[in-house]
């Protein structure tokens, strides 16, 4: 009988995902080499790469001017690297749970942290309401859905400066204006995928304005650049990604947010 996983960690995944991952890590594509043998630079893994990004794309009806990236580290990478990138005076933080702390007490070695609201007195029970977000901030930072906790924010904030967004556990789940965000991103292994692999959804624009030197490999444009290629990626996760996202567009009851 199949067993299903209904903890806060990793997660169930489509049955399609496992077994065309499966067949993969033993025989990619009909090349004779596993998925975890082969170069990330052959044509037919670039393929992978391409399609999982067009579909990422797809699905969430991105608009022009957005990247989607393909990154290792995990959402806790993101903590450090969202505010290396865009922080460059002041972040604006609500705190509604374990990963909303955490990102919030990164943010405070690169800058001015703001934390508008939290729910931490009443052990995060709620979401609070009828804050004020800085309008001087360089972004404003949620966590959409609290695993540990179990509050979500279930509907696209409006907000007077760049809205970013820790979606982990909720990609996907329901239709996303992503047009009112300047970066997403989340830990693919709730929804999407294996752990291994973290997606970015960034506004280029937002990009190349704060004033510090930025570490080549925590820099967002080098991975624009090098198209999630810049070092070698989690394959197997990304072509797991990619078999998810092929069976949402096949069998979801999917509708991409429009206007």
């Amino acid at each position: 009988m199949k067993k299903y996983n209904f903890n806060a960690g990793p997660s169930v995944l489509p049955q399609e995902t496992i077994a065309n991952t499966v067949n993969a890590i033993t025989n990619f594509a009909g090349s004779g080499l596993s998925l975890m043998e082969i170069s990330h630079r052959s044509k037919d893994f670039q393929a992978v790469m391409d399609e999982a990004v067009a579909l990422f794309k797809e699905l969430l009806n991105i608009p022009d001017g957005y990247s989607v990236l393909f990154l290792g580290g995990g959402a806790s990478l993101q903590f450090c690297m969202l505010p290396f990138n865009l922080l460059e005076k002041k972040a604006a933080y609500l705190n509604t749970g374990t990963w909303a702390s955490k990102a919030l007490k990164e943010a405070k070695l690169f800058g001015e942290v703001v934390e508008v609201a939290s729910s931490k007195a009443a052990n995060f029970t709620y979401i609070p309401k009828d804050y004020v977000i800085p309008a001087d901030a360089d972004y404003f930072h949620i966590t959409t859905n609290n695993t540990i906790f179990g509050t979500e924010i279930h509907k696209d904030l409006d907000s007077p400066v760049p809205l970013v967004a820790d979606m982990s556990s909720d990609i996907f789940s329901r239709p996303v204006d992503v047009s009112k965000y300047g970066l997403i991103y989340g830990g693919a292994q709730k929804n999407l995928a294996p752990a291994g692999v973290t997606f970015v959804v960034v506004k280029d624009e937002l990009l190349g304005k704060v004033s510090r030197p930025i570490p080549t490999m925590l820099d967002y444009r080098t991975h624009i650049k090098d198209g999630s290629m810049f070092n070698t990626p989690p394959v197997v996760s990304i072509y797991a990604a990619l078999q998810t996202l092929k069976w949402i567009k096949n069998w979801a009851e999917w509708k991409p947010y429009t206007n």
